[in-house]
């Protein structure tokens, strides 16, 4: 594939020659004169000059570059997403099921799904066309899936649960776990039946090591286009809008509400029962104990207005700093006083 031919295929305009060979993407410090790269973030631009890539994705309004051909495109970050597209060839999956997979006589497998080596497919389960079932899935009783859902090795989806089209579980996923639910009986935790189910809608994602636990009653739910990172917590009856992130170790307590378009970067800790608003982002580790209006941006424990966040984080650093001026102030405060207690009494005295 030339430059000429990525430039047309994802409409971008190309500044350089159109007939140089591309055989793959790398990130611009790797990219050999073979390879394309990109520059989304703006502390990487320095770095255009001495790439030694065939070509760098950028914004239309980049700056002129002589030493590399530039490929000007609105999002060049999801631009790169669409050009390794072109170059990475998926593992294919035949359909059919291995000899050592279980799958139950009742469970209905619809066509073109592979069920792999060691998988178990439980009674009742409706598995949709076009499926890819890993080794050593299971799938529990009475789930219902989709059209081509992909679950990776040792993801698995509990009884009753229920998953749209285009949904992807990686490794060791689970979905429809019970729920964190106890009631004290004397000294003693006594077990609440974990009755409802989870819910994936369509094109959600939850990937490798996170827990979406089912509801004590009702249901938890990841709405459609949402992408749950590694080692995320979802609280049972939690509601998860759409197209929402949840990134690495973020942990959601049970009942809580995130709104569409939400994202919640690293740590971050959501406690229940209460509601995050569409289009708000909360900074990585932030604490959130109340609700947060939706467009806002929180960071800290407890979550406060990232700009006075900030601030607040510059000064934290000072503190040392501000505890000698203070102590250094209160020192000459005090001689002060001490002088003008003691001119005080000597005047009484000479009178």
């Amino acid at each position: 594939m030339t430059l000429g031919e990525i430039a047309q295929r994802i409409g971008a305009e190309l500044q350089g020659d159109a007939e140089v060979p591309v055989r793959g993407v790398a990130g611009i410090e790797s990219a050999g004169p073979d390879q394309v790269t990109f520059v989304a973030n703006p502390k990487y631009a320095a770095q255009v000059r001495s790439t030694r890539a065939a070509a760098v994705l950028v914004e239309p309004d980049f700056p002129a570059v002589d030493a590399v051909a530039t490929l000007r495109i609105r999002n060049p970050y999801l631009a790169f997403a669409r050009v390794l597209d072109f170059f990475y060839a998926a593992p294919a999956y035949a359909p059919g099921v291995h000899p050592t997979a279980v799958v139950d006589p009742s469970a209905i497998i619809k066509d073109g799904a592979h069920i792999g080596a060691y998988a178990v497919i439980g009674p009742d389960v409706v598995l949709g066309s076009g499926a890819v079932v890993l080794p050593h899935v299971v799938i529990y009783q009475g789930a219902r899936i989709g059209d081509r859902f992909f679950a990776h090795a040792h993801a698995v989806v509990r009884e009753f649960c229920q998953i749209g089209d285009d949904v992807t579980l990686q490794n060791g996923a689970v979905i429809g776990g019970d729920g964190f639910g106890y009631a004290k009986d004397g000294t003693r935790w006594r077990k609440i039946v974990q009755s409802g189910v989870t819910v994936l809608e369509d094109g959600v994602e939850v990937q490798s090591n996170s827990c979406i636990d089912r509801a004590s009653i009702g249901e938890t739910r990841i709405s459609r286009g949402s992408k749950v990172d590694n080692l995320v917590q979802v609280g049972h009856g939690s509601l998860v809008g759409q197209d929402t992130l949840l990134c690495a170790q973020v942990g959601l307590a049970g009942s809580t509400e995130i709104g569409d378009r939400v994202i919640l970067a690293g740590q971050v800790g959501v406690a229940g029962h209460l509601k995050v608003g569409d289009d708000a982002v909360a900074t990585a580790q932030t604490g959130i104990p109340s609700d947060v209006a939706p467009r806002s941006v929180v960071s800290g424990y407890p979550a406060m207005d990232n700009r006075q966040w900030l601030r607040a984080a510059a000064g934290f650093a000072r503190l040392p700093e501000l505890i000698r001026e203070v102590r250094a102030l209160r020192s000459r405060s005090d001689r002060n006083v001490s002088e003008a207690r003691n001119g005080t009494d000597s005047n009484d005295t000479n009178g």
